[in-house]
């Protein structure tokens, strides 16, 4: 798939930390319960930490229990691309951002009690937050 945003390997080396770039490029995972959106609970918006392309609102964020940040819904349908994954032996649906191709997580349909029944898990070191002006 083409991307409006579209980096080298090495351009994306040079912008994004190691870990960073472990996990939006190389399809890594933080562990569960470390990052630092996990407990964010303000108002705002959440951008991919890549190229800053709008993902998801506060809004649609919930406390699934996992230990990574998890949202019921996008911004926009077109905002994320889901594609199959079968890397770890068995089928998840993998989660990038529609702009540059960055890794974000994985979509599950068991957001239970959400309006959509789905729980996007996303990893917090794949996302920026911008908190709304109060």
């Amino acid at each position: 798939m083409s991307y409006s945003v579209d980096k080298t390997e090495d351009e994306w080396r040079k912008e994004l930390g190691e870990e960073q770039y472990a996990v939006l490029r190389q399809a890594a995972t933080e562990r569960a319960w470390t990052g630092e959106l996990l407990d964010e609970e303000r108002a705002g918006l959440y951008t991919c930490g890549a190229c800053g392309a709008e993902l998801f609102k506060s809004g649609t964020k919930f406390d699934s229990g996992c230990g990574w940040p998890s949202f019921y819904e996008s911004i926009r349908p077109d905002a994320v691309e889901l594609l199959e994954d079968d890397s770890l032996g068995m089928v998840r649906t993998e989660v990038r951002c529609a702009t540059c191709g960055s890794h974000l997580g994985h979509v599950f349909p068991d957001g239970f009690g959400t309006p959509t029944g789905d729980r996007y898990c996303m990893n917090s070191i794949a996302l920026n937050f911008t908190p709304d002006e109060s």
